[in-house]
């Protein structure tokens, strides 16, 4: 009897790293330092496993941006910062982390932002997910759009400046 009250004990410990990614889409609301609307990003895994990000930014100042995940799910404004750096679980050098040559937080191109100030863009990656319990899931972090355009090569930033928006991806639906 104990030897399955034992299995049972390992079984309901490692289940959680195998949950499923959600169905459904995940949106994040994202705010400016000022706490204006800056937009949204839909997160939604794809059916190939793939993690696709739909971003539609607004009142954001013209020009190219920066995009990456940040590891804390905090925004406190007006800079930021308790967001942390970049979600980066495998603590690689920028440029050397996915086949795009980022960290896991780094989208593969930055966003530009039209003369409206709005900017819409979306990317698939096979490095991030939805997975709860999954070392790349991105649950319990934070999407952050910087004031310059990722240099794809600076590290640990990407010389992507200060950070002008933010979005807390919470850790559970």
């Amino acid at each position: 009897m104990r030897p399955s009250l034992a299995a049972l004990a390992v079984c309901l410990l490692v289940s959680p790293a195998f949950a499923k990614a959600p169905k459904e889409s995940l949106v994040v609301s994202l705010k400016t330092s000022a706490g204006e609307d800056a937009g949204t990003a839909t997160f939604k895994e794809t059916k190939k496993g793939k993690l696709k990000i739909d971003l539609k930014l607004k009142n954001l100042p013209v020009g190219e941006h920066a995009v990456h995940i940040h590891q804390n799910p905090v925004c406190d404004a007006p800079d930021f910062k308790t967001a942390g750096g970049h979600f980066n679980p495998d603590k690689k050098q920028h440029g050397t982390m996915n086949p795009m040559g980022h960290h896991n937080g780094d989208l593969p191109q930055n966003l530009m932002i039209g003369e409206g100030h709005v900017g819409q863009a979306s990317f698939t990656v096979d490095y991030l997910t939805l997975t709860p319990g999954a070392p790349n899931s991105i649950l319990g972090t934070a999407i952050m759009v910087h004031e310059k355009a990722d240099d794809m090569k600076t590290d640990p930033t990407g010389a992507a400046g200060n950070r002008i928006a933010c979005g807390v991806i919470p850790a559970a639906q």
